[in-house]
């Protein structure tokens, strides 16, 4: 029963990968991160994560977990406030071999106010006409990780589920599975984060009226129809080690490498169909109470366009570096810990300069 059920599977992930369309960047709000800790430390966690938000990083951590319960918050505002997210983990130790968590994420618009109607049939404008309508995506990883007969390695899996809403104009569903391993070598920690690994997919099924067809053929807008949208397989590996300082200072460093394989990108290296991305974090703690963090990620090369106005084309003079810098602090107390995090992912991601917080606890 099992082998006909994995081929079933098989068999439909085929099925909509000849149908589906590749988008590069889909689901990007999976991208952003689920703790202020991690956030700060530029996301490059994929070796040492060992908390509830092993479901999201790596889920191998979760074999390591610390406490038999954890539990993490997270909320930031972006473009002023406009869009919000939010992040919800739980994770539990069964025991000294195995863990499984439970993560949430919400991405959202709220009260955006919908126009289409605002003239009524005599060609009058009639403000009670505006209707509120939200955009959100969702996203929940069921997540488990297990020790391997192997002394120091480890490995899990997640399955997520997205549910994206566009008002009553579209909604959308779709699956994805993430597949993660860790390996502990003396004083190394050592992880590669496997995202998409079956190609995730997202099914988009839309509501447009006769009114709302009539709009945007008027305002010479595309009119969206049924599809199926594939997000490609990333890679992250990682590697990072603790030095200790003295009895009461240390420091906890890593370095990670992002692979995607949906064409190439303005990243730092990048071949067609792979683009590579380095991140790195650094955090340095007291006592194992108060911490300082920084990290970096993202670094891309911009192009600089110019513009021929004979020919009228479009061409690059010269590229230059960026990248997405971030700090953060963080305390903790009687099992609670309180991290925050400004970083500025909005002159190349979804978000503006943002402060977030997240708490966590675990017991």
């Amino acid at each position: 029963m099992t082998k006909k059920i994995f081929i079933l599977f098989i068999l439909l992930i085929f099925s909509l990968t000849e149908y589906g369309q590749i988008v590069r960047y889909s689901n990007d709000y999976l991208n952003i991160g689920t703790s202020a800790r991690n956030i700060s430390l530029g996301n490059s966690v994929v070796s040492s994560v060992n908390t509830c938000n092993s479901g999201y990083y790596n889920s191998a951590g979760l074999s390591r977990l610390n406490n038999k319960y954890d539990f993490s918050l997270m909320h930031s505002e972006y473009f002023a406030g406009i869009a919000k997210y939010d992040y919800a983990g739980f994770a539990y130790k069964v025991d000294e071999q195995m863990g499984v968590a439970v993560s949430l994420i919400r991405l959202g618009i709220d009260d955006i106010q919908n126009t289409l109607y605002l003239i009524d049939d005599n060609g009058n404008v009639d403000y009670d006409r505006i209707e509120l309508f939200s955009v959100a995506d969702y996203a929940m990883f069921v997540s488990i990780g297990k020790k391997s007969k192997i002394q120091g390695l480890s490995y899990g899996g997640s399955a997520k589920l997205i549910y994206r809403s566009q008002g009553e104009f579209a909604k959308a569903y779709g699956f994805g599975i993430d597949l993660g391993a860790q390996f502990k070598y003396d004083k190394w920690l050592f992880g590669a984060n496997f995202t998409n690994a079956t190609t995730s997919f997202t099914a988009w099924f839309y509501n447009i009226d006769e009114h709302t067809q009539e709009v945007f053929q008027n305002t010479g807008n595309e009119i969206p129809h049924n599809s199926i949208e594939l997000t490609m397989p990333q890679l992250t590996l990682g590697a990072g080690r603790y030095f200790i300082f003295s009895d009461k200072t240390g420091l906890r460093s890593e370095l990670d490498l992002l692979f995607t394989f949906d064409g190439k990108r303005n990243a730092l290296i990048s071949f067609n169909p792979v683009s590579l991305y380095p991140q790195m974090g650094f955090e340095f703690d007291y006592s194992k109470t108060l911490f300082v963090r920084v990290g970096v990620n993202n670094f891309q090369l911009i192009p600089d366009f110019m513009r021929n106005a004979k020919e009228d084309d479009v061409y690059f003079k010269d590229k230059s570096l960026d990248f997405v810098p971030a700090i953060g602090l963080g305390i903790v107390f009687h099992g609670f810990k309180l991290d925050y995090a400004l970083t500025d992912v909005g002159n190349l991601g979804i978000s503006l300069y943002s402060h977030i917080f997240s708490i966590s606890y675990g017991f």
